[in-house]
């Protein structure tokens, strides 16, 4: 058997528990055709780089997987068949990653990062004061060129 990892994007009319519905479907054919599934992540719902089927964000799930071919086959053919699956990807790779994804780790650390630190909100910032006047009339940029009611007509 070969080892595989299968990232879905499920429409984001559906709710959480609902796409770990379809990740339970995709399990269950994975293991009746004789494969496993390693781990599953849900990554959460993420924006989309461009419009998708009318959608702008979906859910994001990966699943690591030890099946053969014929089970992969079978699964990608149920996604492509299901309506609330907007993409998939399925990579063959040499050796299954252990631990949390790239995706996790970077979630991970920003929520060790923190708020914005030392800089502290806006509403620190005091009383400003009076602005004053900034530069004059905003309506012309200056320059040599004469009204738009005064230019010639062109023939």
């Amino acid at each position: 058997m070969a080892f595989y990892e299968c990232v879905y994007i499920a429409r984001q009319d559906i709710s959480s528990s609902q796409v770990d519905a379809l990740t339970e479907q995709f399990t269950t054919i994975i293991t009746e055709n004789g494969g496993s599934v390693a781990k599953t992540e849900y990554w959460g719902l993420r924006n989309l780089a461009y419009r998708v089927k009318k959608n702008r964000k979906g859910h994001y799930v990966l699943l690591n997987i030890d099946a053969p071919a014929a089970a992969i086959l079978e699964m990608e053919r149920i996604m492509l068949l299901n309506e609330d699956v907007l993409r998939t990807l399925t990579l063959r790779v040499d050796e299954l990653e252990e631990g949390p994804s790239v995706i996790m780790q970077n979630r991970g650390s920003r929520d060790e990062r923190g708020g914005r630190g030392g800089r502290g909100g806006r509403e620190d910032r005091g009383d400003r004061g009076d602005r004053g006047d900034r530069g004059g009339d905003r309506g012309g940029r200056g320059g040599d060129r004469a009204p738009r009611d005064a230019a010639p007509a062109a023939n």
